[in-house]
Parts: C-alpha cells; sequence; structure tokens
C-alpha cells in the first residue's frame, strides 16, 4: 500500500424497507408474547417484512440506487460492488451480480458479496477502504440487503420478534485531506461460534435440505437470547472503547454513534459504558426490529437525510453478529 494512501469517504447514502409493517400486537395474534415484553426486553415495536415477490437484491438495488442518486452519479460510474447479506437471493450468483444486473451494468465491474452476519456492513466496509487505499479502484458501492424474515419460524416467540427486512448502501471514494474514514478494524471471537448460539442449523453443506430438516425447522434462525446477550454486553462495550482510543479521540469528539439494531439494552450498555447521552447514539430498532448487516446502513441514510449529520462530524458505526464477528468503523462526514 501506498505511503499516505487515500482512504474513503462516503459521497452518498441511500436506503429501502418494505411497505408491510408488522407490530408487536399483530405477533401477539400467532404467539404467546405480547407489547410490553417485547419492548421491555428488546426495545422494538414493529418491522418491516418484505412480500413474496421481493428479494434482497431488489431491497439492494434500490437502496443503491438512492445512494448514487445522492452522489450524483450514474452506475456507470462505479468500479466495484460489494454486497453485504446473510439472506441472498440464492447460493450463486452473488446477490451484487444480481443487483449489478438490475442496475442495467454490464461490466467489466467486480461484484461480489461478503457475508459476516450482522457486522457484515463494516467488513465490507473495511474491505472497499483497502481497495481504495490500494489504488486499484476508484468509486465502490457498498450495499448490506437483507430478507431476513425469510428464515424466521413465525412460531418461535424467541426469535420471529426480534427480525425485519431492509437495505442499505453508500457510494465511496477517495477522500481530502483530514477527512472520510478515520480508523477501520474488524475482527471475531470464533470461540463464540457454536451452531447453537446464533445460526441457520440446516441447508449448507453440513447438512443439506432434506425432508428431515424441514421437519425439523432447522432452516429457520436458532438463537439463544440470553447467550447473544451476555456476549454482546460483554464484549461490545470494550471493543468500542478501544477502537476511539487507538483512533486517537475521546469519547467526547464523537458526534453520532451508531450501533447495530440488535437490542436496545445493548444500546444502552455502550452508551454507558463510553459515558456518552443517549442523545448521541440513534436508534431506529423500535422501527425495524434487527435487521441484520442492514442495521447500521439504514441509520446512516436516515441520519443523513434528516440532517442530523452534518459534514464534518464524526461518526462511528459498531457491529457485532454471529460467529463472532465485530467492527467497528469511525469516519469524518
Amino acid at each position: 500500500m501506498a505511503e499516505g494512501a487515500q482512504r474513503l469517504a462516503i459521497v452518498g447514502t441511500g436506503s429501502a424497507v418494505p411497505e408491510k409493517v408488522v407490530t408487536n400486537f399483530d405477533l401477539e395474534q400467532i404467539v404467546d408474547t405480547s407489547d410490553e415484553w417485547i419492548r421491555k426486553r428488546t426495545g422494538i415495536v414493529e418491522r418491516r417484512v418484505a412480500e413474496a415477490d421481493v428479494a434482497s437484491s431488489d431491497l439492494g438495488t434500490l437502496a443503491a440506487q438512492r445512494a448514487l442518486e445522492a452522489a450524483g452519479l450514474p452506475a456507470e460510474a462505479i468500479d466495484f460492488i460489494l454486497c453485504s447479506t446473510v439472506s441472498p437471493d440464492m447460493f450463486f450468483p452473488s446477490t451484487a451480480c444480481q443487483i449489478a444486473r438490475n442496475l442495467g451494468l454490464e461490466g467489466p465491474a467486480p461484484a461480489m458479496d461478503i457475508q459476516a452476519a450482522c457486522s457484515g456492513f463494516s467488513y465490507a466496509l473495511h474491505v472497499a477502504d483497502g481497495l481504495i487505499r490500494s489504488g486499484l479502484y476508484r468509486r465502490i458501492l457498498v450495499i448490506a440487503a437483507e430478507t431476513l424474515t425469510r428464515f424466521v419460524d413465525w412460531t418461535d416467540r424467541s426469535t420471529c420478534v426480534l427480525f425485519g427486512d431492509a437495505a442499505g448502501a453508500v457510494v465511496v471514494e477517495p477522500a481530502s485531506e483530514g477527512q472520510g474514514l478515520l480508523y477501520s478494524k474488524i475482527g471475531a471471537f470464533p470461540q463464540y461460534a457454536q451452531t447453537d448460539i446464533l445460526s441457520v442449523p440446516a441447508g449448507g453443506s453440513r447438512k443439506p435440505f432434506s425432508q428431515e430438516v424441514l421437519e425439523n425447522r432447522e432452516h429457520y434462525i436458532r438463537m439463544q437470547g440470553r447467550e447473544v446477550f451476555k456476549i454482546a454486553v460483554s464484549t461490545m462495550p470494550e471493543i468500542t472503547l478501544q477502537a476511539i482510543q487507538e483512533a486517537g479521540l475521546q469519547p467526547e469528539a464523537i458526534d453520532w454513534i451508531i450501533p447495530h439494531q440488535a437490542n436496545i439494552r445493548i444500546t444502552d450498555a455502550i452508551a454507558q459504558r463510553l459515558g456518552v447521552s443517549m442523545d448521541r447514539v440513534y436508534t431506529n430498532i423500535d422501527r425495524y426490529g434487527n435487521t441484520s448487516s442492514a442495521s447500521v446502513a439504514v441509520a446512516l441514510d436516515e441520519l443523513v437525510r434528516s440532517g442530523q449529520l452534518q459534514r464534518g462530524q464524526t461518526v462511528l458505526l459498531v457491529t457485532f453478529g454471529a460467529g463472532w464477528t465485530w467492527g467497528v468503523n469511525i469516519f469524518r462526514y
């Protein structure tokens, strides 16, 4: 990598969510739960669910088009497409290639998927930064697209209340001096990769789809909620604080913190550890639930379009997910 290589800057954001809203009261009608219990334990009030004919690439395409429009660029200006997803249209071809086709591209820009569970957008930004700093690529479209409700067991009250569908996207290019990405770090704690903590147990090469899988409902998300909560609360506040210190900053220098929208109690723990007000922590989990890797991308776009995020302000993204993956990105917008 060249000395003084330019890091990435975000020049356009976009997002897309389905129109269909499923509220906690709706879920009360199909499983043994309550609006009060869901709000208290998770902070979720409602979530969006894609219609049967809408796939991850469809939401991803719309988010990408909006990001391109915000950047004032045609799709042809993009020379690399990265898409984070744990709910691809199919095993292959990639969702990134599907989105590229939907955008009317015919090549030769590379397009590929990244799978790091809910940390996927942080991973994709990290990879995009390396590609830009290498000098090989100049404008990259980074997308996170999820239709996670396709893998939700609507008879399992411990998981069906949590997840929603959405997509977010950003256009990135080399930053001016002192702007753009200031710090980026990704990692994993594979000791927590046990499939009984958080996974879709079957449908892959270890346990291919079969009648037995169907009957045992192993093609749906399985989660030990207490274990996931304990891991997140014990690791994410420390990782966030360490990232700020390694970036040479103080918590008060961060204008906005955008955490993965998994559970409002985890978000509270991060804010308390940093000693920052929740006024500086952006959340939308009440409206969308956990949208996996799309969550921080959608939140970022909302913050930009609402006018709350101003140019020159410093933003921290922190994500975590099955694997156990995590990522922190700090940038000056």
